[in-house]
């Protein structure tokens, strides 16, 4: 059985949702990050989740790998679109997007900002411009979801699933994130999904 590494309210919920939304026979394994005694290490040598063990020696990373790969095993799924169709290269643009423009060149500063320099003076500037590199991030997202409920088509992906878990982090920051509205309505619908309710659970975040 493949086994998937999580952490608790990382980005790696938003394969853990996949998983449950397909019903899929991985197992789930909670890790802690930046410990050097995490077991994660011994998986990924980034030491970063999600990480999914396929078999013995073969390990898959990255949200924007991992998504497509969980979906793909559920052949027809409407998490998905076929090979070949705009409609999937769609959803892994959302997807690539999600992992540039709002995780790493803004979420990430934002939360790690010592990562982008060691002198703690330059830290709240850091987060400061990271606040308006996401906020830029999103106002694209929301004027993309002013006319519709999902980033793609008519129904619920892979893409939305992973937005869904950056639309969550921003009820922490609140300020003018709270006036996406359109944001803020597929947070609901995405909280309101039985796999994503059962994934929240299982990592301790309800």
């Amino acid at each position: 059985m493949s086994t998937l590494y999580i952490a608790p309210g990382a980005c790696s919920l938003a394969s853990h949702i996949v998983v449950r939304e397909l019903d899929l026979p991985i197992h789930i394994e909670a890790v802690a990050l930046r410990t050097s005694d995490s077991p994660i290490h011994r998986i990924n040598p980034l030491g970063r989740v999600p990480a999914l063990q396929v078999e013995e020696g073969v390990v898959l990373t990255e949200n924007s790998a991992v998504l497509p790969y969980l979906a793909d095993l559920k052949p027809g799924t409407s998490l998905f679109a076929p090979a070949g169709t705009l409609e999937r290269a769609q959803i892994q643009s959302w997807i690539g997007y999600l992992a540039a423009e709002v995780h790493t060149a803004s979420f990430r500063p934002l939360n790690r900002p010592e990562r982008y320099s060691a002198d703690e003076t330059a830290h709240p500037g850091i987060r400061a411009q990271a606040q308006v590199q996401l906020l830029k991030a999103f106002e694209h997202i929301e004027r993309h979801l002013t006319d519709r409920q999902w980033l793609v088509g008519e129904r619920y992906t892979i893409a939305d699933a992973y937005l869904g878990v950056f639309a969550s982090w921003l009820t922490r920051i609140g300020g003018p994130f709270e006036q996406l509205i359109a944001v803020k309505k597929l947070r609901e619908n995405w909280l309101a999904r039985p796999a994503v309710q059962a994934a929240l659970k299982v990592e301790g975040l309800l």
